[in-house]
């Protein structure tokens, strides 16, 4: 399994056009490793799973979900399973009525299949016709396109960075909010003040935001719902059931149907 994790320069756009679909195939457990794009990005996996790390927090992109990235936003994606992604960079100069912030988007049926065929049109000449015609009908999509629950932002504050690490890596962990704030030094009023201050989330979402982000990557893997559900914290594969439904409105097993 070969990862790719060193640091590499900003991409250049794929070409001078306002919008350009490309399709890449990536192998399980591979990633991309740290670069940034001068145009927006769609990221989106019509195959498998990926986690994508960026310096303001994290996001999991699944099957029917893409992720808008801004200009400049440096980011790893990292593959759960293998992935076959179809990506459009966006010139916003060119065309600025899209998502002012980088978010997780839904992909409807429609934005799918779109995504699917201009992948086939030339980066090398203006799209004329139909090909002119499909590319509108794409960004027409996407500025339509709901914003999910997807985003786990990270603090600035370096106390509450490393507390949030421990929650990402440890999601079964059952201390409470006090021996949370314990561990970092201050009250647990403090923490809660912290926390909606530096990540615009109460501690208890962010931590059920952690839980859920960990759910999706092992569900996709082809983990058991109950191993899931007992490895997130929760008591029950009916509990983590009702937590993912609240969030998604369908249940774990039916998210990734």
């Amino acid at each position: 399994m070969s990862v790719h994790s060193s640091e590499k320069q900003s991409h250049p756009a794929p070409s001078s056009r306002a919008i350009v679909v490309m399709e890449d195939r990536r192998s399980a457990g591979t990633s991309t490793g740290w670069h940034m794009h001068a145009t927006g990005q769609l990221l989106y996996a019509t195959e498998g799973v990926m986690l994508v790390h960026t310096d303001a927090g994290s996001w999991v992109v699944t099957p029917n979900r893409a992720l808008w990235m801004l200009p400049g936003l440096r980011h790893n994606v990292t593959m759960s399973g293998d992935v076959l992604i179809r990506t459009a960079y966006i010139d916003v100069a060119q065309i600025p009525t899209l998502p002012t912030e980088s978010c997780v988007l839904n992909v409807s049926p429609l934005l799918r299949e779109l995504l699917v065929e201009a992948v086939r049109i030339s980066p090398s000449t203006p799209p004329q016709g139909r090909d002119a015609r499909l590319l509108d009908l794409l960004l027409d999509e996407i500025r339509i396109s709901p914003v999910l629950p997807l985003h786990l932002p990270m603090p600035d504050d370096p106390r509450l960075r490393t507390l949030c690490r421990e929650l990402s890596a440890k999601p079964a962990a059952s201390s409470s909010a006090a021996q949370w704030a314990a561990s970092i030094g201050v009250g647990e009023r403090t923490l809660h003040r912290m926390f909606v201050k530096e990540t615009g989330m109460t501690f208890a979402t962010w931590r059920e935001q952690a839980r859920l982000l960990h759910a999706l990557q092992r569900i996709a893997n082809g983990d058991k719902i109950i191993d899931v559900a007992l490895d997130c914290g929760y008591a029950s594969p009916s509990a983590f059931a009702a937590m993912f439904k609240r969030h998604f409105g369908v249940t774990p097993t039916s998210f990734f149907k």
